[in-house]
């Protein structure tokens, strides 16, 4: 039996007024949540309460003439169902821009067509089960969509919004299982409920758009610092060859001489320069030169070890930075100058193109690195005049 303060309760608050009240008041704040928040999914979610809202209005409305509350009813209980199918274009307005198809309004049009005339002859009846079984059908599928959502993205506020949705499917499924009329009171118990399911529903969604927000912003940061990432890498990159440039020897080289210094790490610098490449770019043209300098800096930086460091120095020079005791950086400036004179790349070349190499140590107590690097050019100069190619 009803307690007697509810049904007085009741008796003063139409609970279709009420739900329709508290659905409008939804739509308001999740209109002013899309002027801040310009998402298709908020003005969906907005155009289906303020359909559900209107439904209600309708249905909760006495008329006088009896033909008119009929027609009325047909129609409020029709934007039910167009408020519920909204929210299932919601939940895919989300992930992308939902695609209107002609075939849509046709299915519609004869569903329109029933709840429109059908209860001018057959009265509240022809659409009272029907309209109540489709909207409850088009909440449990866009809480379906919801929780689609939920699965992607992670989303707690979509899952509030697909259970606070379907719950208001079933609900609808309960008045034409308990009620035969609109206004008996198993009808208006779960009208009550509805109203305490919209406003949980309103949690969820302004949960929902929280989170959006801040998988935006995660995104955003992502592509920032990847944009970041890709800024330093050519900063610090020879665009030609590959090759770190000076600017990055600049950036590392403190790191490197602390180390050096600390843990007592040897090392050491190989200057590498390629013999007539003037010649090069006289005969065959300043492409096939580029092809060298690219050729050759692939050959050294695949021949070094990856704790290793290869720079392109300037023009056709390069400076390699090992962790080694200078025999050796000796044994291996050898071993690439052999290397590379007997590859088949080299045969391609005009005659006597080769590389001319310097080494030195770099002492532990240094302070200026860079006089270490003079040496080690003046060595491969050495080198050079040794060779007899002075290009």
């Amino acid at each position: 039996m009803q307690d007697p303060a509810i049904s007085a309760s009741l008796m003063t608050v139409d609970p279709r007024g009420l739900a329709g009240t508290t659905a409008l008041v939804m739509a308001a704040l999740l209109m002013l949540l899309y002027v801040y928040r310009r998402r298709s999914y908020i003005l969906y979610w907005c155009s289906g309460w303020m359909l559900a809202a209107i439904s209600f209005f309708m249905a909760a409305r006495p008329y006088g003439n009896d033909t008119v509350a009929n027609l009325a009813y047909g129609i409020a209980q029709f934007l039910g169902i167009l408020s519920g199918l909204v929210f299932v274009v919601s939940a895919d307005a989300y992930i992308a821009r939902p695609r209107w198809r002609r075939e849509y309004g046709l299915t519609m049009l004869p569903v329109l067509l029933w709840f429109v005339l059908a209860p001018i002859p057959l009265e509240f009846r022809a659409v009272f089960a029907p309209g109540h079984l489709l909207t409850g059908g088009a909440m449990i599928a866009a809480g379906a969509g919801h929780l689609m959502l939920l699965r992607r993205r992670r989303l707690l506020g979509a899952l509030v919004v697909a259970l606070t949705l379907i719950t208001i499917g079933v609900g609808h499924f309960l008045i034409v299982y308990e009620a035969a009329h609109p206004v008996d009171d198993e009808a208006t118990r779960v009208f009550v409920a509805f109203t305490g399911a919209f406003l949980v529903a309103a949690v969820g969604m302004q949960l929902m758009t929280f989170e959006d927000m801040t998988y935006e912003l995660r995104a955003t940061n992502r592509q920032l610092e990847s944009a970041q990432s890709n800024l330093r890498e050519l900063a610090i990159t020879d665009a030609l060859t590959r090759c770190r440039n000076r600017r990055f020897f600049d950036e590392i080289i403190g790191r490197e001489i602390k180390r050096h210094r600390r843990y007592g790490v040897p090392l050491s610098l190989i200057f590498i320069d390629i013999d007539r490449f003037k010649i090069i770019n006289d005969e065959l043209g300043h492409e096939t030169g580029d092809h060298v300098l690219q050729h050759v800096a692939s050959f050294l930086v695949t021949r070094v070890r990856e704790a290793d460091f290869v720079f392109r120095w300037g023009g056709d020079e390069f400076l390699i930075l090992l962790s080694c005791h200078e025999a050796e950086a000796y044994a291996r400036a050898a071993m690439l100058q052999q290397a590379f004179s007997n590859s088949d790349y080299v045969t391609t070349l005009p005659p006597g193109v080769g590389l001319s190499i310097g080494c030195v140590e770099v002492p532990v107590e240094t302070t200026d690195v860079m006089e270490y690097v003079r040496i080690a050019d003046e060595r491969m100069y050495a080198d050079k005049r040794k060779s007899g190619t002075r290009t």
